[in-house]
């Protein structure tokens, strides 16, 4: 079975966790700190709800099936097949009512992304991708995502979530990277990623990221266009410190300038 065979599969994923964190939004809910006083690391009963519905259907349908998940144990992760789950990415954002936030839904087979979703269900939005292609499907209809040029720093868009994802050292590498852009916008969290898909800006650099955070937006970048490696140069899917970018050429000059920052 292939990607494109449970892309039918995933949109029920997202649908079923829409449906399940909808009620929260823009409530006055309970937001639990997984940090425990390193930080804040928020989480919400939404966050729960959408992964709990997710993996009962994972489980219903593919019983065989790894998952790796943002709230709960991870399952069979040597599985050929393993679904890679975050049900808020941008839970921040959540909890203050701002719709910059998304599910995130990726499969892997063999340890390497094959398809992922990010999903918006107060906008109404779905990006997927599979490595080879990638759609966006709106309100006005489906259309093909696509990255768009950009041969320099200086004429990229910078995006990444916050400054406090980096330490020290990383800190001084990024601001080497911001320095040398045209604009730098904070706040993204997943949609970033899907912003550079469609191409609206050029680049997203981060760190400390986990494979939920990365692995299910891989083949929507990919698929676009774009390429998405750690700052060294190595596969994604396990996290960490990350750059995205829409053109080759930006990429290779952001990972040359993180690696004299």
């Amino acid at each position: 079975m292939t990607a494109v065979d449970f892309a039918a599969f995933v949109d029920q994923l997202a649908d079923a966790s829409g449906e399940a964190i909808l009620p929260f939004f823009r409530t006055a809910m309970g937001v639990d700190d997984k940090a425990s006083g390193r930080g804040f690391d928020p989480v919400t009963a939404a966050d729960k709800a959408a992964e709990s519905v997710m993996r009962n259907l994972i489980r219903r349908y593919f019983p065989q099936h790894g998952v790796i998940g943002e709230e709960f144990d991870d399952v069979a992760t040597d599985a050929e097949y393993v679904w890679v789950l975050d049900p808020i990415d941008g839970t921040r954002s959540f909890i203050l009512g701002l719709p910059i936030w998304g599910t995130l839904i990726g499969l892997t087979r063999g340890g390497a992304p094959c398809y992922g979703l990010m999903h918006q269900p107060f906008i109404g939005e779905k990006f997927s991708g599979d490595g080879r292609s990638a759609t966006y499907r709106g309100r006005n209809g489906p259309r093909k995502l696509r990255t768009r040029s950009c041969a320099a720093l200086g004429d990229a868009m910078l995006m990444s979530t916050s400054p406090t994802m980096f330490d020290e050292a990383e800190t001084a590498s990024f601001e080497a990277v911001a320095g040398s852009v045209k604009q730098l916008r904070w706040g993204g969290d997943c949609y970033a990623y899907a912003m550079l898909a469609a191409g609206h800006l050029d680049l997203v650099v981060e760190a400390d990221l986990k494979p939920f955070d990365i692995m299910p937006l891989i083949p929507i970048i990919e698929g676009a266009g774009g390429v998405v490696t750690t700052w060294d140069g190595q596969p994604a899917g396990n996290g960490g410190r990350i750059v995205a970018a829409g053109d080759r050429r930006v990429h290779e000059a952001a990972m040359e300038t993180l690696a004299r920052g």
